[in-house]
């Protein structure tokens, strides 16, 4: 039988064979074993029994299990009872410095070092069911780093293939560079940005002072010419009048015309936002590469931790996003767009 080799998504295939040709699977975490036990199915060929019939080989999906708090799936999962995995324990309990034959298989997968008292993992080779989801054995297989599967009626030494489960680190590592690189690109125009949106706030709170100095002028202004000048307070009371009125009609139209909502806080935020844009342009800050890059970073971010929740592993991501602020503007960028969501959620009840 021409044994072709298997891989699933993200996980390696451990063969020797120059005639092998490889084979991938793209497997989805919440599909059972026994989509997976078909795609191999399909790719060997049938076996014949003992009445002459011709049928699929079984397939069977076996891992080490660590008894150290080990990954327990959501279904009942596994079977500790098959002859085939008491034959598994059975080869597990040969001696370190036994060199394993070509069908003594099952003694590659990894082992805690002896001795560890207390600290030692109990083992035991444990055949999952087919029900299982491909996203619970793995995550459970990643532990030992490797799993066997088992192919009825194969060769002798090649009815047991190695599949090495690659560990967080391993499956997350470009993703990891990648977000590194993209952080560092960050955190050269934050720092660019961090300084025009300083520069920004001081100007806004300038303005909102020269507007209070204006006011204390006006207030001055009408004071000396009502109490100090021949024009009294009947000729100043209509002209404080028609001026205020002049002013309120003048800012209602100025938030109409801007779309604005009628507070204090939206025209510091429409005064920020004007002297944002001219020192971006003047210091060559591109927000639409700046908001690429966050995005790209916000993506990588929740990618990695989605995979992070398929090990049980806290990442920290800090030191992959290399900066304090780097992190800031990816958190703050999640958050607007959060915010966004609920006002559309609650535009839409």
């Amino acid at each position: 039988m021409k044994r072709r080799g298997a891989m699933l998504t993200d996980l390696c295939v451990c063969v020797c064979a120059k005639d092998i040709e490889p084979i991938a699977f793209l497997i989805h975490p919440q599909q059972p074993l026994s989509h997976l036990e078909r795609l191999i199915q399909a790719e060997i060929p049938p076996i014949k029994t003992k009445d002459g019939h011709a049928r699929a080989p079984s397939v069977s999906f076996i891992a080490l299990q660590l008894e150290d708090n080990p990954i327990r799936p959501r279904k009942a999962l596994y079977e500790g009872t098959e002859a085939e995995v008491r034959k598994l324990e059975e080869l597990g309990q040969v001696k370190e410095e036994k060199q394993p034959s070509g069908d003594d298989t099952y003694t590659y997968l990894r082992r805690s070092e002896p001795g560890g008292g207390k600290k030692s993992m109990e083992h035991r080779f444990v055949r999952w069911s087919q029900s299982t989801e491909v996203g619970d054995f793995i995550r459970d297989a990643a532990r030992a780093r490797e799993f066997i599967v088992s192919v009825e009626g194969a060769p002798a030494g090649q009815h047991q293939i190695h599949v090495a489960v690659p560990s967080f680190n391993e499956r997350t590592h470009f993703l990891r560079m990648r977000l590194r690189k993209i952080s560092d690109r960050i955190k050269n125009i934050a720092d660019i940005k961090h300084e025009c949106d300083a520069l920004a706030h001081r100007g806004a709170q300038r303005v909102a002072m020269g507007g209070f100095g204006v006011l204390a002028f006006w207030w001055c202004l009408v004071y000396k010419l009502t109490f100090e000048t021949d024009l009294g307070w009947d000729t100043m009371e209509p002209v404080t009048y028609l001026v205020s009125l002049s002013t309120l009609m003048g800012g209602y139209l100025w938030f109409l015309y801007h779309n604005r909502e009628i507070s204090y806080r939206s025209a510091l935020d429409f005064t920020i936002n004007a002297r944002q844009k001219k020192l971006y342009e003047r210091k060559g800050v591109d927000l639409r590469l700046w908001e690429s890059l966050i995005d790209e970073g916000n993506s990588l971010r929740k990618e990695i931790k989605s995979i992070a929740a398929e090990y049980d592993e806290d990442w920290d991501e800090l030191k992959d996003e290399r900066d304090q602020r780097v992190t800031e503007a990816l958190k703050q960028e999640r958050a607007q767009k959060n915010g966004s969501r609920q006002n559309d959620n609650d535009t839409d009840d």
